[in-house]
């Protein structure tokens, strides 16, 4: 009888530290905020602002991007090439791909450490980080350009938490705020919005203003950041989490709105991505994905051409 009553207490304390680790999972991996928010949109309307994540389907799944491209990483529309950019970080390049994945060009980048997002700020003008030194590097872009090198560049260096490999990740550029929006992956995640980087005219004087918002940050029910796109019509934030599978759309004072899960069975995918890094929008509000090592997503809306 006390053999049998130890084993019941045995099997009560095994019960209760498990149930005490699978709490502290689901609360690192923020699945709670995340059910929270699933439920509370079952009983409300789409807002009319909002882009409507939850609407969007897969239409292109997995396509592999050809040309021995590795590591690709971030992802940007050109609304004047109508093109999308991306960035490899193994062999560093800049590269063009057209709206159904095709290589255009490859444009050699040349001193620039681990680049990790690329993001279109005006005709010709881009802006790449340098994860490893948390750098912005802004980048001048012809139809001839065949390399470029850093140490011709423009460039400004935000010099916080650093020391570890998850540094900048995503880039946004609002061009009606003139502000660019920095995504630092984790440990901490951060979404930094920077103004007066990259200057338009050299002979402006040097003003630089960094901010974050600490409210919206802790808001985002994901664990880590990937990639980030501002869409200028509604004014709103979409986050792209590779490790939360998932993309989320943030209003204009930072709050959720919708989610569009990259998860096996959602949204038309017969399988998960695998690795979600870069995330672009284009004029007609079709999604663009890419997923490490090379593979290639498009999302669109039902009746959108």
């Amino acid at each position: 009888m006390r053999r049998f009553a130890r084993l019941k207490s045995l099997i009560l304390i095994l019960s209760a530290v498990s149930l005490i680790a699978l709490i502290g999972i689901a609360q690192h991996m923020r699945l709670f905020e995340r059910a929270w928010f699933n439920l509370h949109t079952l009983w409300q309307p789409v807002s009319p602002g909002s882009i409507g994540l939850g609407q969007y389907r897969v239409v292109t799944e997995a396509q592999v991007i050809d040309g021995q491209v590795d590591n690709v990483s971030a992802l940007t529309y050109d609304p004047v090439r109508k093109s999308l950019f991306t960035v490899t970080n193994k062999r560093s390049e800049l590269i063009e791909l057209s709206l159904d994945g095709r290589i255009l060009r490859r444009v050699a980048l040349v001193g620039f450490g681990d680049p990790e997002a690329v993001e279109f700020i005006s005709e010709n003008t881009y802006v790449v980080t340098d994860e490893s030194q948390q750098r912005l590097i802004k980048i001048h872009l012809e139809q001839d350009t065949t390399f470029i090198d850093a140490a011709d560049t423009e460039q400004m260096t935000i010099g916080v938490h650093m020391g570890s490999n998850k540094g900048f990740e995503g880039l946004a550029y609002d061009s009606v705020g003139k502000r660019l929006f920095v995504a630092k992956e984790r440990d901490p995640m951060l979404i930094y919005e920077v103004y007066g980087f990259p200057r338009f005219n050299p002979e402006e004087s040097w003003s630089v203003h960094v901010v974050n918002d600490p409210k919206r940050d802790a808001g985002m029910f994901v664990r880590d950041l990937s990639g980030l796109q501002y869409d200028e019509r509604s004014g709103h934030l979409l986050a792209l989490s590779d490790e939360s599978r998932l993309i989320l759309e943030l209003d204009v004072d930072g709050r959720p709105l919708s989610t569009m899960s990259l998860s096996k069975w959602q949204h038309g995918l017969q399988k998960s991505v695998p690795q979600a890094e870069g995330v672009a929008m284009d004029d007609d509000g079709t999604l663009y994905l890419v997923s490490e090592p090379n593979l290639f997503y498009v999302f669109r809306k039902p009746g959108q051409p």
